[in-house]
């Protein structure tokens, strides 16, 4: 469509093919560029198209408007194992409704404002936010440790106390 705002959105491996306004939010409609993928079960390249079907993800907000991304999500069909892999995309990650920038910067919000301030900042839930929260927090905490959240609280516990959660576990 536009180059400045292909540059503006910088995803990889897309073109904003129409631009439109609804009510509530600015929708991007996006084409992908490339024609086939390498399927992740044997690694050969496909580009078998077995069916697309769109999603809305949502994005960073543009001078206070909110904006979703109409994402098509395509299926191939891989001649080589006969499997029918869904396209991978590494600005947003699987079975999520935002985009991994927007994910970070309401991580990084709620470091420092509450859940309901953010919540109400961008109009999602608190859970949502909790959610998105939570799941960044484990990630990065797993990044500097090595440890998932419930890993390392069992770590920082005294010693008796991990003999009884280990009994407890046994009985349950």
């Amino acid at each position: 469509m536009d180059f400045y705002l292909n540059s503006l959105l910088n995803l990889s491996q897309t073109t904003v093919f129409t631009c439109y306004r609804e009510t509530d939010f600015i929708c991007l409609h996006l084409q992908l560029n490339n024609l086939g993928i390498s399927c992740p079960n044997c690694q050969k390249y496909t580009d078998n198209l077995h069916d697309t079907s769109y999603v809305l993800i949502r994005d960073l907000s543009i001078f206070g408007n909110l904006v979703y991304l109409k994402v098509p999500r395509r299926k191939l069909y891989c001649n080589s194992c006969g499997k029918y892999p869904t396209e991978i995309l590494d600005w947003v990650e699987k079975r999520r409704g935002y985009t991994c920038r927007s994910e970070k910067y309401i991580y990084s919000q709620v470091k420092q404002l509450t859940v309901e301030q953010v919540s109400k900042a961008e109009q999602l839930s608190p859970q949502q936010v909790k959610s998105i929260f939570s799941r960044i927090a484990e990630r990065e905490l797993k990044k500097k440790t090595g440890y998932h959240m419930h890993e390392y609280f069992f770590r920082a516990l005294p010693i008796h106390w991990k003999n009884i959660c280990q009994i407890l576990l046994i009985i349950s």
